[in-house]
């Protein structure tokens, strides 16, 4: 089954997976998590309500329970799995990706995910080798209504916004079923139809063309901020004032106001994340920790540093006040609370992420090649041959450091791909950097 990825079960339906895998995946479940009750919640995607029939069908019959919390964003699956204590839950979701995809997310005890090196990989075991046979006292579906409580959570974030104008896009995906419960009518709100074929753009804010309706709708009506969603709201992206779309990175700076200023301590980051954030991050009072890409490693990691907060590119934040798993609307929330507060200073967003961007950044750029393990070692020797690294990481990919740059290039775990991506104190080494760096991965093609 060509579904099971490294951080969750994801692929285009019928396709990758279909019903019959879903029961199964069902079935095989809570043996695997030692679950008597599964909490299970789903996007609106065509295909959703079809996986969840026969997920749920697989849970009944091994003689577990289905809690059914029905359509949900991703992190109010994660809140009601903690706060809740189950000991096992599914999202049904392919969350950014496009229409014809689905999938699932998996978590455990205390929303810990479980991805194919914690869990997955038995699970694809079990499905593959061991025959079903249907428990003689079967489980039940019980309808569990948890929204209301998981807003009132939520609203424990809202401040007063009145003296901000803000613009918001849903991407027609999960934020939608909650966001107008916490700001009302104050944003400009853009897709906030609930639409699993996302008939207006993908809901992905990582890929530029699926923002530009909102940095244009942000610059026509003089909006302070933008926030766009991906599809099941466990990501958010923001655009400044002049419609500029912010690095998701240099957010996780800008919270350090929000919590450093509690309390100091441990900060989280991926290993692509701009040189600037660490620095920042330390004026501040905080101590950064740099780890690998992906919920099914930074969640833990969090935990095992007693960590504050932290964040990813792409555009996840996480965080200890939220059992450790990640909420875009969450990141919203403080970002906005944030704002508001620094614009009564006569501070704009764009001033501020100018505050703590200091370096020219090349963005992921995305190499499709068959020697990716080849090619990685050969950038590695020739840097360190060349020039003398500052530090070297090595869990996820490489991350090489020099005096004045640095360069992180890790295979993608879900696509085809060698991500790269290279940050300098000038255009000049930037470019010249990206040069060397092109022609050596091109020779691995």
């Amino acid at each position: 089954m060509k579904a099971f990825k490294a951080y969750d079960i994801r692929g285009i339906y019928n396709e990758d997976f279909n019903k019959e895998d879903a029961y199964k995946i069902g079935y095989f479940l809570p043996e695997l998590l030692q679950a008597d009750n599964v909490l299970v919640g789903r996007d609106v995607r065509i295909s959703s309500n079809e996986i969840f029939e026969h997920l749920a069908q697989g849970i009944i019959d091994s003689g577990a329970n289905v809690y059914n919390i029905g359509i949900a964003t991703t992190p109010m699956v994660y809140y009601v799995t903690a706060k809740h204590k189950f000991a096992a839950s599914v999202q049904i979701t392919a969350s950014h990706n496009s229409r014809e995809y689905n999938g699932m997310k998996i978590s455990k005890s205390n929303a810990l995910p479980v991805g194919f090196d914690t869990g997955l990989n038995k699970l694809l075991e079990m499905i593959q080798n061991r025959e079903i046979v249907i428990a003689e006292k079967k489980g039940k579906i019980v309808d569990y209504k948890v929204k209301d409580e998981y807003v009132e959570f939520l609203k424990s974030y809202v401040h007063d916004y009145s003296n901000l104008k803000m613009a918001v896009d849903c991407s027609n995906g999960m934020a939608a079923y909650l966001i107008k419960k916490l700001l009302a009518k104050k944003p400009i709100y853009l897709y906030d139809e609930l639409d699993g074929t996302f008939p207006n753009h993908e809901p992905n804010p990582l890929i530029e063309a699926n923002v530009e309706d909102l940095k244009k709708t942000v610059v026509e009506n003089s909006c302070d901020i933008g926030i766009i969603f991906d599809g099941d709201a466990d990501r958010v992206m923001f655009v400044d004032e002049k419609g500029q779309f912010i690095s998701p990175d240099l957010i996780i700076a800008l919270m350090g106001h929000y919590f450093l200023k509690k309390e100091k301590g441990a900060v989280l980051e991926d290993i692509r994340t701009s040189k600037a954030v660490k620095e920042y991050i330390k004026k501040l009072g905080g101590e950064m920790h740099t780890w690998r890409v992906g919920r099914a490693y930074a969640a833990p990691k969090l935990r095992e540093i007693k960590g504050i907060y932290g964040g990813e590119l792409a555009g996840h934040y996480y965080f200890r006040d939220f059992f450790y798993s990640d909420s875009g609307i969450m990141a919203a929330l403080i970002v906005l609370n944030l704002l508001s507060d620094f614009k009564k200073e006569g501070k704009t967003m764009s001033e501020l992420i100018a505050n703590i961007s200091k370096y020219k950044n090349s963005g992921e750029i995305n190499y499709k090649i068959e020697q990716k393990q080849q090619a990685m070692e050969a950038l590695k020797e020739y840097f360190v041959a060349n020039e003398t690294p500052t530090d070297i990481m090595d869990f996820d990919g490489y991350r090489l450091e020099f005096d004045s740059w640095w360069f992180n290039v890790r295979p993608s775990n879900t696509e085809p791909y060698l991500r790269l991506l290279v940050e300098a104190e000038t255009d000049e080494v930037l470019s010249e950097k990206l040069k060397i760096i092109d022609s050596i991965i091109k020779k691995h093609k």
